[in-house]
């Protein structure tokens, strides 16, 4: 039906229906009645009812879909408008919008709810009517549907706090299992806790904790190990104005409501509680589960745990969670909340379950990991040595850092071994990896370098014999090791390397050189020589031994650190003066200085030497056929280089010394016998045979003839002893100094 427009620009007919002046209701009750007349030809039809002409109004015809649509609903009642004012074969308004804003694509599922023609389906009459459609939002308040809708509102709520309560526990577990120690996951705990699930948590904890398997001997003991609270307002630090507001407005923070508080914000608990067997404590800490403070057994159970001057809090606003471990309670937690807070649920009981259990297998990692990583260290460090010697002529000083805390083992060592005629061989070697397996190779093989040194044999024969001790550990034990023997007398030195970085000479001057040495192969490949080099070591020049942690990291390579190093070593040297050698002790510190955050990949051993040497005026040398004149010969020897030196207090008992150590040599010895004097801050003669038997004291009988020379040794030298060579043996014993000369 064509719209014609009136006098007063109203319409005088509304789809078909005659306008009457009844108001909106009148209009829609007559629309009900006739429903809305489709025109069979004619202008086209709007979206909303209205008809227009396209040339007038000037848009543009009607798509062939939709005028396909009208010829076949041309001339057909069941397809007439229905109830509701939409279209046939078309969703109303209201459904459309909502399908919109919920986001859900596809055509052919809007067609199939529908039930466009052509669909193979029939619509009943009153589908899509009001009240009926599966897609109609209920109203929010009133009715059958606001009952319904209020049913779904509460579902949604507890699932929501469930998920809530969810998430709650992940994130608390995750942060409890990010402690690697003690402290940190019982700290992680208390964090994760506090606000969020109770406004104060104590924590109790066994003294001492029980490692593995271990049993208690003696009463169970618990010890407060940490509280957290929230913070009173008075603490929070603010301006007077600000904290009296916020005091107003959050009262539910007054911590002075909180049993367990103190007026200072304290949380004013038993330090110690000793759990006596058969009560209420341990009966729930033999139950595992978490319980409310108000339950029968856990009203006995927090004063014995809180101290009997502490009233328990009322209602569920207490949970005691026992901690267990592995294998028994190891301690206790204690939720609390205050009364302006809702008290606990049911479902927080699991909560806190969750928690202890978790805290609890935590601690249980800790401490297994602590006493492993005590007893590496504890081995690693009796392994080390626990001081340097200080032999005559060098000056040494060493430095050990672990790799980190929680890798505090690792292969790296340091040795420093006195050595017949004043000696000293000096040994660095780093095993590979970073274990207890590690520390115990390291052990063998630096005892086996000892061993070694004791024979005197060369450097290159030392690493060789080492090597093959690796390969009789195991075909993957390899070492780096270098070592190296200082003579003070004739102020030469002798390197032999395995792999490991080379060492670096401070010069008296300033100047700082990387010393060449043959690099070899590490420990443990088997099938190799090691070649050593004999170098000068100069009066006042230090020495610096070290492993690879110092010099290489993942920041740098182990030559660009090697440089670093020797730039370090000369501009320490510049800063104290070019006329004398920095002090050894603050020049190790200083090279420690240089390693940067991201440089402490791998543990560290540093040795430091500065040659001092023997001056030749200080040393008497003689060769003494073996014959019987031997000992008075040698008398006379050291008579006169008492005299040259301004000795003659020490000359009797010097020559009664020498007389039986060179009696006793000149017996078993077929060459020639050496004496050798050595003046520092002690008077020490050497004398050398070629028989390998070394001498051994013994307490002799009043009917033999000899055997009373080593025990005038023993009572009348400072020290004594003798070693084996790979030539023979030295036996030697020491003199102090009267007067200035003396050692002090």
């Amino acid at each position: 039906m064509q719209r014609t427009s009136s006098a007063n620009g109203r319409n005088s007919t509304r789809d078909g229906v005659p306008h009457l002046p009844g108001g909106p209701a009148a209009r829609r009750r007559l629309r009900r009645r006739y429903g809305r007349a489709r025109p069979r030809q004619g202008p086209h039809r709007g979206r909303r009812g209205r008809t227009h002409a396209c040339a007038d109004s000037g848009r543009r015809p009607p798509a062939p879909a939709r005028r396909r649509r009208e010829r076949r609903t041309a001339g057909r009642p069941d397809l007439r408008p229905r109830r509701g004012g939409h279209r046939p074969g078309r969703r109303p308004r209201a459904r459309r919008r909502g399908r919109a804003q919920r986001g859900t694509p596809g055509r052919g599922r809007r067609r199939a709810a529908a039930g466009r023609p052509g669909d193979g389906r029939r619509r009943s009459p009153g589908h899509g009517s009001r009240g009926g459609g599966p897609g109609h939002r209920r109203a929010p308040g009133g009715g059958a549907g606001s009952g319904t809708g209020a049913t779904g509102t509460g579902e949604v709520g507890v699932a929501r706090r469930e998920g809530d309560r969810l998430r709650f526990v992940g994130a608390a577990t995750r942060r409890i299992a990010r402690g690697i120690d003690l402290d940190e996951i019982v700290l992680g705990l208390c964090r994760a806790t506090v606000p969020t699930f109770s406004d104060a948590i104590l924590v109790y904890l066994r003294d001492p904790l029980p490692v593995g398997d271990e049993r208690p001997v003696g009463p169970v003991v618990l010890r407060l190990r940490r509280t957290d609270r929230l913070r009173p307002i008075d603490d929070l630090g603010l301006a007077e104005g600000e904290g009296a507001g916020a005091a107003g407005a959050a009262g539910e923070l007054d911590f002075s409501q909180l049993p367990l508080v103190g007026p200072q914000g304290d949380l004013p608990a038993a330090e110690l509680c000793e759990i006596r067997p058969g009560g209420a404590l341990a009966e729930v800490l033999r139950g595992v589960r978490p319980v409310f403070g108000s339950a029968l057994g856990a009203r006995d159970a927090l004063p014995e745990l809180l101290g009997s001057d502490h009233p328990v809090p009322r209602g569920q606003r207490a949970i005691l969670a026992p901690l267990r471990g592995r294998r028994r309670v190891i301690g206790a937690a204690v939720f609390l909340r205050t009364p302006d807070r809702d008290a606990f649920e049911q479902n927080d009981l699991l909560v806190a379950a969750q928690l202890a259990t978790h805290t609890a297998l935590g601690i249980d990692k800790a401490v297994l990991y602590g006493r492993e990583a005590y007893i590496a260290d504890e081995l690693q460090r009796t392994m080390l040595p626990d001081g340097l010697p200080q032999p005559t002529g060098v000056r040494l000083a060493s430095r050990y850092l672990p790799a980190a805390e929680t890798a505090r083992v690792g292969g790296d060592w340091y040795d420093a071994i006195p050595l017949p005629g004043s000696r000293v061989a000096l040994v660095v070697g780093d095993v590979m990896g970073h274990s207890m397996t590690s520390a115990a190779i390291m052990g063998q093989l630096r005892t086996t370098a000892q061993t070694l040194a004791q024979l005197d044999l060369p450097p290159a024969e030392v690493l060789h014999h080492l090597d093959e001790q690796a390969q009789r550990l195991g075909s993957d034990r390899m070492a780096t090791c270098l070592y190296a023997v200082y003579d003070p007398v004739s102020h030469r030195i002798t390197i032999a390397n395995a792999g490991h970085p080379p060492p670096v000479l401070l010069h008296l001057g300033g100047r700082a050189e990387v010393l060449r040495v043959p690099p070899g192969a590490p420990i443990g490949v088997g099938g190799v020589d090691f070649e050593a080099v004999e170098l000068d070591a100069p009066a006042g020049a230090t020495l610096l031994l070290y492993t690879d942690g110092l010099v290489e990291s993942r920041l740098r390579d182990v030559w660009t650190g090697i440089e670093q190093l020797r730039e370090r070593l000369a501009t320490t040297a510049q800063l104290t003066g070019l006329d004398h050698s920095p002090p050894l002790e603050a020049l190790c510190d200083d090279v420690l200085d240089m390693l940067g955050p991201g440089d402490r990949d791998d543990d560290i051993a540093l040795l430091a030497a500065r040659f001092e040497g023997i001056a030749p005026s200080d040393v008497a040398y003689w060769f003494l056929d073996p014959e019987e004149t031997a000992p008075g010969r040698a008398r006379r020897f050291a008579r006169r280089a008492l005299a040259r030196w301004g000795l003659e207090e020490l000359s009797d008992s010097l020559e009664l010394l020498v007389s039986e150590v060179v009696t006793n040599a000149v017996r078993y010895a077929e060459r020639p016998v050496t004496l050798r004097l050595l003046r520092t801050d002690v008077l020490r003669c050497e004398v050398g045979d070629d028989s390998p038997q070394l001498p051994r004291q013994r307490r002799a009988r009043e009917t033999d003839e000899g055997g009373r020379g080593l025990f005038l040794v023993n009572r009348l030298a400072r020290r004594w002893g003798a070693t084996r060579l790979s030539s023979g043996k030295v036996v030697w014993f020491e003199l102090p100094l009267p007067g200035p000369h003396g050692r002090r």
